[in-house]
This record gives C-alpha cells, sequence and structure tokens, in this order.
C-alpha cells in the first residue's frame, strides 16, 4: 500500500467531497501517484474515488475519537443540524413555486424573497462555520465559498443557489455537511428525516 502525505490527502478530500472532479483540475503527477496507490480513479467524467480509496479516506477524515477538535466538530454539528432542515426547505422553495410548479425565475419578489431566506440562514451558520475552520484548518475554506456563492445569487446568477454544476450555495453546504460527518464519523442515515 502506498503512503500518501498530507497535500495529497487534501486533494482525495476533494475528489471525494465533489464527487468527481474533471480532468485537468488536478495537476497530471498528482492524479497519477494516487492512481497508482489505488485511491482514485479516471472516468469519462474525470477523476473520483474508489472503494479502496473511500476507506482510507474516511480513516483519514475522522478527527482523534475524544479529541478537543472532534468535540467541537460534534457542537457545530449538533447546531448545523436544524440549519440543514431550513436550507433544504429554501432550496425546495427556490426550485418549485407554491403549488408546485417549477420556479421560472419571472417572479422576482418571490425569488428575493427567498434569498433572504437563504441569506438569514446564511448568517445563522456563518459563526458556527467559523468557529469550526479556527479549530481545524480544513474547514476554514467554506465560510469564504459560500460568501461567495451567496454574492453571486444576489448579483442575479440564479443557479448559485441550487446548481450541481458550480460551487453553489447548496453545492458547498452539502461539502460541509459531509465534511463535518466524516469528522465526527457520522452518517446521514442516522439524521431525522426532513
Amino acid at each position: 500500500m502506498t503512503t500518501i502525505d498530507g497535500d495529497l490527502w487534501l486533494v482525495v478530500h476533494e475528489v471525494r467531497l465533489r464527487g468527481v472532479v474533471p480532468s485537468g483540475e488536478i495537476a497530471e503527477e498528482t492524479v497519477a501517484v494516487l492512481v497508482q496507490s489505488g485511491i482514485v480513479r479516471h472516468d469519462a467524467r474525470g477523476v473520483r474515488i474508489t472503494a479502496e480509496g473511500r476507506d482510507r479516506h474516511t480513516t483519514w477524515a475522522r478527527l482523534d475519537v475524544g479529541s478537543d477538535a472532534e468535540a467541537a466538530a460534534q457542537a457545530a454539528y449538533q447546531r448545523f443540524l436544524p440549519l440543514n432542515r431550513e436550507l433544504i426547505r429554501v432550496c425546495n422553495d427556490w426550485q418549485v413555486l407554491p403549488g408546485g410548479a417549477p420556479n421560472d425565475h419571472r417572479d422576482a419578489r418571490y425569488d428575493w424573497e427567498i434569498i433572504d431566506r437563504l441569506r438569514a440562514v446564511d448568517e445563522r451558520a456563518g459563526p458556527l462555520i467559523n468557529r469550526l475552520g479556527r479549530t481545524d484548518a480544513r474547514f476554514s475554506s467554506y465560510r469564504p465559498r459560500l460568501r461567495s456563492a451567496l454574492k453571486r445569487v444576489d448579483n442575479g446568477e440564479h443557479e448559485w443557489v441550487t446548481s450541481p454544476r458550480c460551487a453553489s450555495y447548496h453545492t458547498v453546504w452539502m461539502q460541509f455537511h459531509e465534511d463535518v460527518l466524516l469528522a465526527i464519523g457520522g452518517d446521514r442515515a442516522s439524521e431525522e428525516p426532513v
């Protein structure tokens, strides 16, 4: 089994959280080392993690049991869950109008009401995300990424609310959620349904 260092684990972490990273976004030499170690593989869409890579990454991503960092992540997770339920409702309302019709975004008033709700969730989530970022550096990029997505939404770029094709607010939020679960050894199956 090939040993990889911390910087390479950060690349694996990115691949795991994104699901697939398009070819060319990661240096070829890095991909070659990770492929050789059995952690990632190429497919038609890019680079994705293997089953072996997932297992090894899960071990790397888990914070030390009983550590202060794990306690901070557990506390953040508990405060995150109600915000997550709220964000899911916001995203649903962004995509679907009352009555079930898809939101075509022609009603600016409706959209701005949803964006205001998104902003309110963001303001409440900010302190817990920042605090966790100060506890463990791997969480430090989430707050700026969420703020960047929200700024693009404010500039009228609708896809930056929920699109899976960009680092939309919802996409980054889901990555944070998954990252915290990995850190504490949790899984979504144990969460209460929304």
